[in-house]
């Protein structure tokens, strides 16, 4: 079960107490593997969007999740529901590593990450602050949630260099699309099994694939291989929706000694 190996620890973390919002980045919520908070370039640019980062600055020894954290771990996620003229948030990752607990495997990170964030503006040119309840899983030799309410007002400080230079850098992390020459392609499968062939530039021993599950699709760790000389992963598919989606795709990362590359897969 999906979430199985969670402490949950909410009297223990509880949530932080609502602080108003004065500045384009948020105060850090301490907890006991590391912090977070929510950092903003302040002003929207020309097409209305924030962009943030939701910086997670882990202790030594501790692991977060990537977007899909396998069958018993819990992504990072954001509820902005509570905000002033901001209408949707999302979250984007860099490339994730692949862990073994003993427990299972799954996709996240051991060192302090940045995800960036793009905050929609509802209206333009109309003052907007950012209200987020912010959940996440940080593991050590357990796991516990992390629960807290993060505020931000962006255009308090919408010149700050320190802000507009950490959310930079973040966005500079995250994979590239993919191409021809570093991406997958599917190969026949059948209703338990996705297949993919890899292509990437540089050592194919270096080479791993993530793919989220999304639309009530749930994966198992893809298993390498070799075929024909090509590299291919086939991923178990552990549960599935009674019918198949006919939009939109699966989100996959191709990581490489070369670097990561994402996109689309059609559900299988």
């Amino acid at each position: 079960m999906r979430y199985m190996k969670i402490l949950v620890l909410g009297v223990v973390l509880g949530w932080a107490a609502s602080l108003p919002a004065e500045a384009s980045s948020s105060n850090w919520y301490n907890s006991e593997g590391g912090k977070v908070r929510l950092v903003t370039t302040g002003k929207p640019d020309e097409a209305g969007k924030i962009h943030g980062v939701l910086d997670i600055a882990l202790k030594p020894g501790w692991k977060t999740y990537w977007r899909d954290p396998g069958d018993a771990g819990v992504p990072p996620q954001l509820d902005i529901s509570g905000s002033t003229n901001i209408a949707d948030a999302q979250l984007s990752f860099p490339p994730p590593q692949r862990h073994d607990d003993g427990y299972g495997k799954w996709a996240g990170y051991d060192r302090p990450v940045s995800l960036p964030v793009t905050f929609t503006v509802s209206s333009p040119g109309q003052p907007a602050t950012i209200d987020a309840h912010v959940f996440l899983g940080i593991c050590e030799t357990i796991c516990i949630p992390v629960q807290t309410r993060l505020s931000v007002d962006p255009g308090s400080d919408p010149d700050n260099a320190t802000d507009a230079a950490l959310v930079k850098t973040a966005l500079a992390t995250l994979p590239s699309p993919a191409r021809s020459d570093f991406g997958v392609s599917v190969l026949p499968g059948d209703h338990e099994t996705l297949v993919v062939q890899a292509q990437s530039p540089g050592d194919p021993q270096s080479v791993d694939f993530f793919i989220a599950g999304e639309r009530d699709y749930m994966f198992g760790a893809p298993v390498r291989s070799q075929r024909d000389g090509k590299l291919v992963f086939t991923v178990p598919i552990l549960d599935r929706p009674s019918a198949t989606p006919t939009d939109g795709g699966l989100y996959y990362t191709l990581t490489s000694a070369e670097g990561s590359v994402d996109g689309l897969l059609p559900f299988p």
